[in-house]
């Protein structure tokens, strides 16, 4: 375990964390966070005495969020930054916070949309002890259950996540 990664599983959530730590929990270069204030403006760390860099959990949300937008989803820089500029901070934060990406959020919202024109609830239907599941033809899930199987899955990972982090600060 490395330094960084041994100081942060014994910090508390709401701390703040310096740019190794962070760039170790996003698994990107230090280098990186620092191009990535040049680029997007919204992401400020608070700077101490002699420039030291320390990030506040919303500042990490965001930073994760765009890391999913560029490497995961396949945006580029100025797309992030016009996606930042038209959903806002809160928005791609929010996508870093939840483990998901921005297609896996904007399919389950228009399945969501789609199923509430439809007058149902978009849940996934509680079947009869009786009633065998039904699949397509071709043996593929459908689009709403796909997306919705994506979304349990981030948030499954996420809790994994946390577990894992966990169990790291109780061997400390």
């Amino acid at each position: 375990m490395s330094a960084a990664s041994a100081a942060q599983s014994m910090k508390s959530p709401e701390a703040f964390r310096t740019i190794s730590e962070v760039a170790c929990e996003l698994d990107v270069p230090q280098h990186v966070l620092r191009f990535w204030e040049t680029r997007f403006t919204q992401v400020r760390p608070v700077k101490r005495a002699g420039g030291r860099r320390y990030y506040r959990p919303d500042d990490i949300d965001l930073l994760r969020g765009i890391r999913s937008l560029l490497y995961s989803d396949g945006y580029t820089i100025k797309g992030v930054q016009k996606l930042l500029r038209e959903q806002g901070v809160k928005y791609v934060a929010e996508l870093g916070r939840n483990g998901l990406t921005a297609r896996t959020r904007s399919r389950a919202a228009a399945v969501d949309a789609r199923e509430a024109r439809l007058g149902r609830a978009a849940v996934l239907p509680i079947r009869q002890a009786n009633e065998e599941p039904k699949a397509p033809e071709n043996g593929a899930l459908r689009e709403p259950d796909r997306v919705k199987l994506e979304l349990l899955l981030a948030e499954l990972l996420q809790m994994k996540a946390r577990l894992r982090a966990a169990r790291e600060r109780l061997r400390l």
